[in-house]
């Protein structure tokens, strides 16, 4: 995994969720985005199995520990060695005591400058609250300034109309579609193709308050919904 810029705690409040504040690598008005830990393994075993989660998102990251490393601890430092994918938990104030699930860019060819995007809910009361969205940006955001890439993909399954929306929010556009690319609950499936460039990425950010990098080693990060 690429390494990422750390700032310190935003959060002066005791125990977990001051722990969890650790690492903060984007700062945004709803979701803060931070880095992957081995205490978030926890957390992954059970989105794994989470059929929910399987038919909407179909992680391949969800996937590999689950089938691949059989949620073996090993699966983190793998991680941290994959130098293409960044992973970043998507974490909100206080009041949520846990994460609210992943954002990550992956197959990153920083060569060529791009790479694709997945984020990933799991709590369904985050969702419909615009966090995804917000996550979305922050990682695009961090995509373009700190990897320098000048193009982000994205691919949903024909159904998932909440994650192709929310794409559409943050001015990604349906490129194309891939028939039958998909399988989930025993059949094929489209999957809808977007895409987004860098100067598509500038202009969304011109629109929004939202930012990235963290800008000073603190934030508020209150629910704004």
């Amino acid at each position: 995994m690429i390494a990422v810029d750390e700032a310190s705690s935003v959060s002066s409040s005791p125990g977990e969720g001051n722990a969890r504040r650790r690492g903060v690598v984007s700062q945004g008005l709803r979701v803060y985005l931070r880095t992957f830990s081995p205490e978030d393994l926890e957390y992954l075993s059970e989105w794994a199995e989470d059929p929910f989660i399987e038919r909407m998102v179909g992680s391949e990251f969800l996937n590999s520990y689950k089938h691949v490393y059989d949620k073996d601890p090993s699966f983190y430092e793998a991680c941290l060695m994959d130098s293409t994918q960044i992973v970043l938990v998507i974490e909100a104030s206080v009041e949520w005591a846990r994460p609210l699930g992943v954002a990550r860019l992956f197959n990153i060819h920083l060569l060529e400058g791009y790479a694709f995007l997945e984020v990933m809910l799991t709590d369904p009361k985050a969702i419909r609250r615009g966090f995804g969205v917000e996550a979305g940006k922050l990682i695009s955001y961090y995509g373009v300034d700190v990897l320098g890439l000048r193009r982000i993909e994205a691919k949903v399954y024909e159904y998932n109309r909440l994650s192709a929306n929310s794409l559409r929010r943050n001015g990604f556009r349906q490129e194309g579609i891939l028939r039958q690319a998909g399988y989930q609950d025993g059949q094929c499936w489209d999957m809808l193709v977007f895409g987004i460039l860098k100067h598509e990425i500038e202009q969304q950010r011109k629109k929004d308050k939202a930012y990235s990098p963290l800008e000073g080693a603190e934030g508020d990060t209150r629910d704004a919904s």
